[in-house]
């Protein structure tokens, strides 16, 4: 008898996400601005990267010890999708080394970023009238040094740690990435947003771009610089300086409109169809001048003074339960007389103490700390002898201090709530452009561009990075961010789609297998492919393959994507008669 071989490969999702970054040209662009190094091997660096791409975007793992071991695994289904000679040998570490040290190098990665641009946007349609920019930390156990990219600074992650910045500019709604700035933990993000705007101008090659961004992107150079190459900005303005003195009177301002119902409300419709107040608020126009290079500048600015409602309340149930914790605490500073219980001797003590309380939870000048002083004689004779006749005495006099009570102070309480919830935003656009209902709901949406962040922290498992020297980092936070733009892409494509065709799709909830949605996430998308497997079989000269069914919801993802089912059916052989020799 002959004897049988049967091996399954896990086909999953890598044949739709190798068939999505062949559409979009990245297979091309990689090959079109990375040289050919001197010891290249057959398969090309644009192809070496698609592949890396999507075992990474697979399994969550991108050191580069781990990805030859996968190829040896799946190269039947690679060398179909592909259609390249797939080997193990071309996913050696160090050739994915020099393929990170390409794309560290700023002209190399900033030619490959436009280009990408140019064809998602033109392939995909991709609207481009709001461009998002923030800034988030990367941190591990890595060494320091001067000429390290790693280094300590002020951390959104653990500040015990030392981190990178990465800086970047997304398309709204997407969220996809269209430029990315790598630099050392200690820099501060002020600095960055001209560089990342200065690529999403060249890579959009249009004017009238809405760039939104948080308190820090509202720097006076920033903004000047935004309207220099005639764009548009909506940040919110920092509680410092000016701003701070001037933020008084606004709120004060918003406070006799609100009572005098005249703020301007917006709301939003909640997934019950109920109408939710989310801001109100009125605006004021001012004047701005500043520097450009030798060139004054000159326009009209407007401010927006709003109020959330809902942020209000939550600084408001904040504070409330900072002022217990203190009141606990301050109590707990004079404990009952007894063994091993330390009383406070000193009130210059006790009031260091109580300040010190009251700084930490923020709740200075909103308690009131009753105490007393209590003092105790003890006489105390001297000398040996019965009885105290003519024997000298000695009174000693014991002195604690008492907290006998904590009061709220309800006038500067009250006083500090009627704050909450109130910040100021600035834009130059004009009410025609940006009204101030769109500036709340536009700004609102700025959790678009951390979605970047939370999936490089969670679906790439960016932190720790698996390597050291510094164009290793920088390529590979770069090389990160391309798969960030792939499953973006994925995801707003087929969202538009089902919104265009007014359509939902199931199947993507196993818990509830009924249940449709007319937003999956590419988390869900891509999972519905956990199930698709290839079963090879070896008999003798001859070669079976079989997939496992495409499913109906899987078929019109594909669709939905602009691939093809042949994606996935090309990978079957049912030719009993197809030879080894032709494989």
């Amino acid at each position: 008898m002959e004897e049988v071989a049967i091996t399954t490969e896990r086909v999953d999702d890598v044949p739709l996400l190798l068939g999505v970054m062949q559409r979009i040209g990245l297979v091309e662009i990689l090959d079109h601005h990375i040289p050919s190094h001197w010891k290249q091997r057959e398969l090309s660096w644009g192809w070496t990267a698609v592949v890396w791409l999507a075992y990474i975007l697979t399994e969550g793992d991108h050191r580069k010890s781990s990805v030859e071991e996968y190829i040896r695994g799946m190269q039947i289904t690679l060398k179909a999708v592909t259609g390249q000679a797939i080997s193990a040998a071309d996913f050696t570490t160090d050739r994915l080394g020099h393929l990170l040290r390409y794309l560290s190098q700023a002209s190399c990665w900033k030619a490959i970023e436009q280009a990408l641009n140019e064809r998602s946007i033109e392939v995909y349609e991709l609207p481009s009238a709001v461009v998002r920019l923030d800034a988030t930390t990367v941190s591990g156990y890595h060494q320091g040094g001067e000429e390290r990219l790693f280094q300590f600074g002020h951390s959104k992650d653990d500040p015990n740690l030392r981190q990178i910045k990465l800086m970047t500019g997304a398309l709204d709604p997407l969220g996809m990435p269209l430029a990315t700035e790598v630099v050392s933990g200690e820099h501060a993000d002020d600095g960055l947003y001209l560089a990342v705007i200065d690529r999403v101008h060249e890579a959009l090659q249009k004017s009238g771009v809405l760039y939104c961004g948080d308190c820090k992107m509202s720097a006076l150079a920033t903004r000047v610089h935004i309207r220099e190459l005639g764009h548009h900005y909506l940040s919110p303005l920092p509680l410092t300086g000016k701003t701070a003195e001037e933020m008084k009177h606004w709120i004060q301002e918003g406070r006799d409109k609100k009572n005098n119902g005249a703020l301007q409300e917006v709301y939003r419709t909640n997934d019950q169809g109920q109408e939710i107040l989310i801001a109100q608020g009125f605006e004021l126009a001012r004047e701005q001048k500043a520097l450009e290079g030798n060139h004054e500048r000159s326009w009209s600015e407007r401010v927006l003074i709003l109020q959330s409602p809902s942020h209000a309340a939550q600084q408001e149930k904040g504070l409330e339960q900072r002022m217990e914790k203190a009141r606990t605490k301050i109590l707990t500073l004079t404990p009952p007389k007894g063994r091993g219980q330390r009383q406070i001797t000193e009130e210059a003590v006790l009031k260091t103490q109580i300040e010190k309380i009251l700084t930490t939870h923020q709740v200075e000048g909103l308690l009131e700390v009753d105490y007393e002083k209590q003092v105790k004689q003890q006489t105390k004779y001297i000398g040996r002898g019965r009885g105290a006749t003519n024997r000298p005495q000695q009174v000693l006099e014991t002195i604690r201090y008492q907290i006998t009570q904590v009061n709220r102070l309800e006038e500067p309480i009250e006083q500090t709530k009627e704050r909450f919830g109130w910040k100021a935003y600035v834009t130059d656009g004009t009410k025609e452009q940006l009204s101030l209902a769109q500036a709340v709901r536009c700004y609102r949406k700025e959790y678009r561009v951390e979605r970047i962040f939370q999936r490089l922290k969670s679906r790439l498992n960016i932190a720790p990075l698996f390597v050291q020297r510094n164009d290793q980092v920088t390529g590979l936070t770069h090389f990160l961010t391309l798969g960030i733009r792939v499953l973006t892409l994925i995801e707003f494509v087929i969202r538009r789609s089902l919104k265009q065709d007014k359509a939902s799709l199931k199947g993507l909830h196993p818990e509830n297998p009924k249940r449709t949605t007319e937003t999956p996430t590419v988390e869900r998308i891509l999972k519905a492919f956990s199930n698709v497997t290839l079963t090879i079989i070896h008999s003798g000269d001859q070669i079976i393959r079989h997939l496992a069914p495409l499913s109906e919801v899987q078929k019109k993802k594909l669709e939905r994507l602009g691939c093809e089912p042949s994606l996935y059916q090309n990978l079957e052989i049912k030719n009993n008669a197809v030879l080894l020799t032709n494989r």
